[in-house]
């Protein structure tokens, strides 16, 4: 724990509450990852890509987008866009048996937001690399949240959104490992809500689930993330704790 605070004092990890909820705020707040520029994984390296043009692959994202529009106003369709929202707390809730309140779980909460800052920084290198036209563009078929102007101009592959849920079940499965299944399986059911919604291809969500994999994969050779886990552990398992059995 000594390690931890070193890094992360209460009041630095309150400060960044929001970026635990929302991948695009850890840029905003400035907020220091694990690593050092040059020492993340090269998602374009890693990656297939987008599938080219008139490829069987291209073919079926192309066929995946126009017949899942059938789903709209349906339960399935309702989720996807509820999951719009990068709030993973609130969208986790169920799987991890509990809503945290991250004003009381400060090392955790400055641990997803440092890791926050390498997932992000790796896949705005790898948009950019690729720049993939979502699957709605040119179609005037429904998507599940407004076609913005941000939206229409950040690149399909790999999706960011499911990167940043696949990344925060793989990450909260291990903090919390009794809950393992039903996050995991959580995660990959919030990922397969952006080709549901249509704002993703399913290769770009395939593409998430592997950059959030890979990046996962690298953050635990650092030292410093994985005293974080430790603690965070720690201070999850104390949490729940308290929680079921509130005084």
């Amino acid at each position: 724990m000594t390690g931890v605070k070193r890094g992360w004092s209460l009041a630095a990890a309150t400060a960044v509450a929001a970026t635990v909820l929302s991948p695009s705020m850890a840029e905003a707040k400035k907020v220091a990852g694990y690593l050092a520029a040059g020492e993340g994984v090269d998602l374009a390296t890693i990656l297939p890509g987008p599938p080219t043009p008139g490829t069987p692959r291209a073919l079926a994202d192309a066929r995946a987008f126009r017949d899942s529009r059938a789903l709209r106003g349906m339960a399935r369709w309702q989720q996807a866009t509820a999951d719009v929202s990068s709030d993973l707390g609130a969208r986790f809730a169920a799987a991890l048996g509990f809503t945290p309140d991250w004003t009381k779980l400060p090392v955790t909460q400055g641990l997803l937001a440092r890791f926050g800052a390498d997932r992000s920084a790796a896949i705005r290198v790898a948009k950019a690399h690729w720049q993939s036209p979502r699957p709605f563009i040119g179609s005037d078929l429904p998507i599940c949240e407004p076609r913005t102007a941000s939206l229409m101009t950040n690149g399909d592959y790999p999706s960011g959104h499911t990167a940043n849920g696949w990344s925060f079940a793989l990450i909260m499965a291990e903090l919390v490992p009794d809950r393992a299944t039903a996050i995991l399986t959580r995660g990959r059911d919030y990922g397969d809500s952006r080709w549901i919604c249509g704002s993703h291809s399913q290769s770009a969500v395939e593409g998430g689930y592997m950059a959030a994999s890979a990046v996962v994969a690298r953050e635990h050779g650092n030292a410093a993330f994985r005293r974080d886990m430790v603690a965070a552990a720690e201070e999850l398992a104390r949490y729940r704790a308290k929680i079921a059995s509130p005084r």
